[in-house]
């Protein structure tokens, strides 16, 4: 489906369709052909479909300043779904059969959770690498995330993953390692969360050509950037789209299949996420769980305790990041197809430089996830059981 983030109006425009047609529309105000259209490859589970969607369409409503940012979804059909899934993605994603088919100024592909050993073995490997060969042709600049981000650099560049001796998961501090327009107006330091059980390693990626942009010393490598053929790639180990409480709903989700037996390894608390006091309460939670592995006691898990007082910090350094690549895909549009006096003017229109802009757009929430038949959907974490 096609959203519209119109921030001159307000207004969140979201539209309805025929089963499996995008949707077009006439936003309120604005030209239509100043907007950056981005496309939205949503890789993820069917439990955390609909929370992956909200996130990033509120992390690019809250960085597009005066921007207008046009939003598509698509769906890899090979990715691994209940009837459920299909059938919502059916619904409301194009296919990427369509997305080759088209060029975009932008595209976020997500990742998922890893089901065989290898990335080259996974069901929709093959779909996966005729994105990446497309993006460089046909976008000025594509970000990827997680997973994907080890399946890129892979088929691209021949860059491997390492397994981790334990889950990379909490709120890390990153530093910045070197001046680039993505990183302008963010912070020296600052934290972004992190779950994974893989990581790809600086090393590996300077040698290939990678400018790596943060860095953590208990996280490795965040941010990193490499231009390929027509599109600047952006690739993200962390998560700066997550939510409050995304954290907590991936934990809960581990620990209920540690209780089930369906996972061996009880899940470690996340690093740098909760106060001392939630702490506590999950150690305790933790070492119950682990004297006495009962599916039962997933229960009695002191979700509603725990959220009480999270916070989030990684919020606005990942807005302005945001911010600045939207902003990156303006300036490369405007220069590449327009004379210097008609690019100065459409900057400036853009909200280049960003600090003469402060508007912030205020968009509704989608209709849609009230309405959806899913009863996962209507629960508050990202990551459900």
């Amino acid at each position: 489906m096609t959203v519209l983030i119109d921030v001159d109006s307000h207004e969140h425009h979201l539209l309805s369709r025929a089963p499996g047609r995008g949707a077009h529309a006439t936003a309120s105000s604005g030209n239509r052909a100043e907007c950056l259209d981005i496309g939205l490859i949503n890789n993820m589970s069917d439990a955390a479909l609909m929370s992956t969607e909200r996130q990033l369409f509120d992390l690019l409503a809250a960085a597009s300043g005066r921007l207008c940012v046009r939003l598509h979804f698509y769906t890899m059909e090979a990715t691994p779904r209940s009837e459920w899934g299909r059938d919502y993605v059916r619904r409301y994603y194009r296919s990427i059969d369509d997305l080759l088919n088209r060029h975009l100024d932008g595209v976020i592909v997500t990742g998922a959770e890893p089901r065989a050993a290898s990335l080259t073995e996974e069901p929709y490997w093959t779909t996966f690498a005729e994105i990446a060969d497309w993006a460089r042709d046909n976008t000025v600049s594509s970000v990827f995330s997680c997973l994907a981000v080890h399946g890129v650099v892979l088929h691209l560049d021949g860059v491997t993953r390492h397994k981790l001796p334990t889950k990379c998961f909490g709120v890390f501090a990153q530093t910045k390692t070197r001046h680039h327009p993505l990183m302008q107006d963010v912070p020296r330091t600052f934290r972004i969360p992190h779950a994974r059980w893989n990581e790809v390693q600086e090393e590996d990626l300077s040698d290939c050509g990678y400018s790596v942009l943060t860095w953590s010393a208990d996280a490795g490598v965040d941010c990193f950037v490499k231009q390929q053929k027509n599109s600047l790639f952006v690739h993200f180990q962390g998560h700066p789209e997550y939510e409050t409480q995304s954290l907590l709903g991936e934990y809960r989700r581990d620990m209920g299949r540690f209780l089930r037996g369906e996972n061996e390894v009880c899940p470690t608390i996340p690093t740098g996420y909760l106060n001392e006091g939630a702490e506590e309460m999950m150690i305790a939670f933790r070492q119950k769980a682990l004297a006495d592995r009962n599916p039962e006691l997933f229960a009695e898990f002191p979700v509603d305790r725990l959220t009480k007082d999270l916070r989030n910090v990684w919020h606005l350094p990942a807005q302005r990041i945001y911010r600045n690549w939207l902003l990156y895909m303006v300036s490369q549009r405007a220069g590449r197809s327009k004379p210097l006096g008609a690019r100065e003017a459409a900057l400036s229109a853009a909200g280049i430089p960003a600090h003469r802009h402060g508007r912030k757009l205020v968009a509704a929430r989608s209709a849609r996830l009230a309405r959806s038949s899913n009863p996962a959907s209507k629960r508050r974490l990202g990551y459900y059981e």
